[in-house]
């Protein structure tokens, strides 16, 4: 991968990680430079994106023309709150990471290869995953073979690497011919969702990779066999996981083709008990999304006789006539929010 004669002249390893890149930037970096807008499932994986901020100015002397003055032009997003993001400019010496040339970014995944320090691995993925807000490089990445040199770092003994190669690996998702080759990683990702801590960034950061890989019908069947885990998070997680979980499920439960999978799926009961007045909004409205999806199903009565007979399973927990959901659903028209009534409205008529 990596070719010898490309050596950066920056003072070795260290100087090229004075790069600066926003953590996590999952695709809200590339609304936030470009000014682009995309579909509501296509940019959901952005809105829930923290910022890091990995090294200080004056750290490292930039070398104009060099690749760090190139690549430190990179956008720093930095979290001030839900849904708001302030940018800081590093150097003043700007230039777009959308013009990085092929030979840098070759540069960087030749270094990625070679870093054996975590933190440096950390940086470099950083980068990658800004510079792969952008098409262009997202091309070259893929042209250079980097989706799989990046992937292999979903199994790095420290999480914070499997972190950051979640989050290059999302920006890199958005891009239709990378997810050929993203979905291979698909039963990794999943993994890491089921070994890693609850409510940690290896989770969240999994789910964001998996939204936006679910947004089309094409790699959706890929995700059959993690109904119930999607499920579970719903019960276990913090309502960022939850938020993240239902996204996924929203998506998958748009394919009439999934909904045999998912409701049969088994389903912890106490799902149902989420339709509350005391559930975070933003969790709450995409639960009755994903309702109102299952709730536009109709099965035929031989179907229905059969998925009653299934224990546990979603249909027998939400949409079976000894489930609490409609009452639940009823409840809910008194609700404050107004979208939230409007909402449920629409379910019950």
């Amino acid at each position: 991968m990596g070719d010898g004669s490309i050596t950066p002249k920056l003072g070795g390893m260290k100087a090229l990680l004075g790069i600066v890149a926003g953590a996590g930037a999952s695709y809200g970096i590339y609304k936030l430079i470009s000014g682009g807008s995309f579909k509501r499932n296509k940019k959901s994986a952005a809105s829930d994106s923290r910022g890091v901020k990995d090294s200080q100015p004056g750290e490292v002397t930039l070398q104009p023309g060099s690749l760090m003055a190139r690549v430190s032009g990179l956008d720093v997003v930095c979290a001030r709150g839900v849904g708001t993001y302030t940018k800081d400019v590093v150097s003043s010496d700007i230039i777009s990471p959308g013009r990085l040339e092929a030979q840098h970014v070759k540069m960087l995944l030749s270094c990625l290869q070679t870093a054996s320090d975590p933190s440096d691995r950390c940086q470099i993925l950083l980068t990658l995953g800004n510079a792969a807000a952008f098409t262009v490089n997202q091309d070259l990445i893929r042209e250079f073979e980097g989706l799989h040199v990046i992937a292999g770092f979903l199994s790095d003994p420290v999480a914070e690497v499997r972190v950051q190669t979640l989050n290059a690996l999302n920006n890199l998702c958005m891009n239709i011919l990378n997810q050929e080759q993203i979905k291979v990683y698909v039963p990794q990702v999943l993994e890491l969702i089921e070994i890693s801590p609850v409510n940690s960034e290896l989770q969240l950061g999994a789910l964001r990779l998996l939204t936006n890989l679910s947004v089309t019908d094409k790699h959706q069947h890929l995700l059959k066999g993690s109904i119930t885990l999607l499920l579970s998070l719903l019960i276990v997680s913090n309502e960022a996981l939850q938020v993240q979980a239902l996204k996924v499920l929203v998506n998958l439960s748009s394919n009439p083709d999934m909904m045999d999978d998912i409701v049969q799926a088994q389903a912890p009961a106490s799902v149902v008990l989420l339709f509350d007045a005391r559930t975070a909004p933003a969790v709450l409205l995409r639960l009755l999304t994903f309702a109102g999806n299952l709730k536009a199903w109709r099965p035929s009565a031989q179907v229905a006789d059969e998925l009653r007979g299934k224990q546990d399973c979603l249909f027998r927990v939400l949409l079976d006539e000894s489930s609490q959901l409609h009452s639940r659903l009823v409840q809910l028209l008194s609700h404050p929010d107004g979208e939230i009534q409007a909402q449920v409205a629409r379910i019950l008529t």
